[in-house]
């Protein structure tokens, strides 16, 4: 399995200093919290794993290969995948349809194939679709496969937005505030989710701000504040790190 590793990684937007010498790494099966304040540039780091923005120094390398100079497209065919803070569904498609689209990096039927629905493209058409249903089914959404998503409630959009993350066959996935907007019982079946997801061999990223999730589910949590990392390490050592309480979590 493949290793995300972050080295030295600086961003820079004109006169803003979004990020500065961010190191650190996520290990096949490893639950890794990115947390801090808002601004922090928790969202700029999974734009420069995923290819959206690129760096004014520093290296990123998955499995043993870097990632940098890559296209989005490219980096979801290497196996990493992600979900966003806001959801983005195909509001007018079946949740089916949904995890359907995460498939195009591992397709291979031509458009003349298409067209004329030669037997290889039916049988990857089926291969598509029985990818897309078991991702539904490990996101307890199978009975949801042919309703609209702009039907589904909130809850089950985020699951959603998972599970077609899944569909991509992830060897690692970021999760940009999978429990935001959650209920405590939600929040407690995304745990035991993320638990599975892992259970799996895959590297889990994820920026939180719910600390009951983050402190229930993660075996390590890098700490941003500001662009620079200021901590690192289990949490318990994270809760009573002097600088994370100052930064973001707080003496109460």
């Amino acid at each position: 399995m493949a290793e995300l590793v972050l080295s030295d990684i600086s961003v820079r937007f004109g006169g803003l200093q979004a990020l500065t010498d961010v190191s650190f790494s996520v290990a096949p099966g490893e639950i890794v919290g990115l947390i801090g304040p808002n601004g922090a540039g928790k969202t700029t780091v999974f734009n420069v794993i995923t290819g959206v923005y690129g760096t004014c120094a520093g290296t990123a390398t998955y499995d043993g290969a870097s990632i940098l100079k890559l296209r989005p497209y490219q980096i979801l065919a290497r196996g990493i995948a992600r979900t966003f803070q806001n959801i983005r569904l195909f509001q007018n498609m079946t949740a089916l349809e949904n995890v359907m689209v995460a498939q195009h990096c591992r397709t291979k039927a031509k458009v003349l194939g298409a067209v004329l629905r030669t037997p290889a493209q039916r049988r990857e058409e089926a291969r598509i679709r029985d990818k897309a249903m078991e991702a539904l089914t490990f996101m307890g959404l199978a009975g949801k496969a042919y309703e609209l998503a702009c039907n589904l409630a909130y809850g089950l959009q985020r699951r959603l937005e998972i599970a077609r993350a899944l569909a991509s066959e992830p060897k690692t996935i970021l999760l940009d505030e999978p429990a935001a907007g959650l209920n405590p019982a939600e929040s407690r079946e995304l745990m035991e989710t993320i638990g599975r997801i892992a259970n799996l061999g895959v590297n889990v990223l994820m920026v939180e701000h719910d600390m009951k999730v983050v402190m229930g589910i993660c075996h390590r949590i890098v700490v941003l504040d500001h662009g620079v990392l200021i901590a690192t390490g289990t949490p318990a050592e994270i809760r009573r790190d002097p600088a994370v309480i100052e930064a973001y979590l707080g003496h109460a």
